[in-house]
């Protein structure tokens, strides 16, 4: 593991009986977190500096309590490693500081899908020379696995990591035409960005 990952509190400020507050606690119990206490700010929750909008989504709540543990390594996980994992992938190393790894990877990989490359490449990332790669593939140690199946079954990470589950549709089987399933890659691609923006440093709206 990349340092210890036990010893690494995260300060949390709660507002009794708020709803988002009682989401953070969910979350920090599940990913098994250290929790200090912090202040509120304006009345609203806090993890770390960031003060919560009322109407904070779990994943909200997931990518700052998970930008405060500082990992080292992130790892997407899905199950062809072809499209939502690769499209995050692209976007979380477009946006990670250097000391940052992030890998992806399949329990069944094959290859990556041309609609991946072509949306990413319309925001200037380029993911031409990404491979699809199994779980055995992935370097260790990992600090925080995000796995993001809808449908299917996901890959099960059996080493310690935090992990997180964000099941986006699969962008793949969308639609009946190329324009159809082109737009559903951009879908997961402009949700990806707003929650790995989160994650990696970007202002919570």
């Amino acid at each position: 593991m990349t340092g210890d990952r036990s010893d690494r509190p995260v300060a949390v400020g709660l507002v009794p009986g708020d709803p988002v507050s009682e989401t953070i606690e969910t979350v920090v119990d599940r990913l098994g977190v250290v929790v200090v206490e912090g202040g509120t700010a304006a009345g609203r929750p806090t993890i770390g500096d960031t003060p919560l909008p009322a109407s904070a989504p779990e994943w909200l709540v997931e990518a700052l309590v998970l930008r405060a543990l500082e990992p080292r390594h992130v790892l997407f996980l899905c199950v062809a490693n072809s499209a939502r994992s690769q499209l995050a992938e692209g976007i979380a190393r477009s946006l990670a500081p250097p000391a940052v790894r992030v890998s992806s990877a399949g329990s069944e990989p094959t290859s990556v899908r041309p609609q991946a490359i072509a949306v990413l490449d319309e925001i200037g990332i380029d993911i031409r020379d990404h491979r699809s790669q199994g779980i055995d593939d992935v370097e260790r140690p990992v600090d925080a696995v995000i796995t993001l199946c809808a449908e299917e079954v996901c890959p099960v990470w059996l080493e310690d990591a935090w992990r997180l589950h964000w099941g986006l549709p699969d962008p793949a089987g969308a639609g009946e035409s190329e324009v159809e399933r082109l737009e559903a890659f951009r879908s997961v691609r402009d949700e990806l960005l707003r929650r790995l923006g989160v994650l990696f440093g970007g202002r919570v709206q």
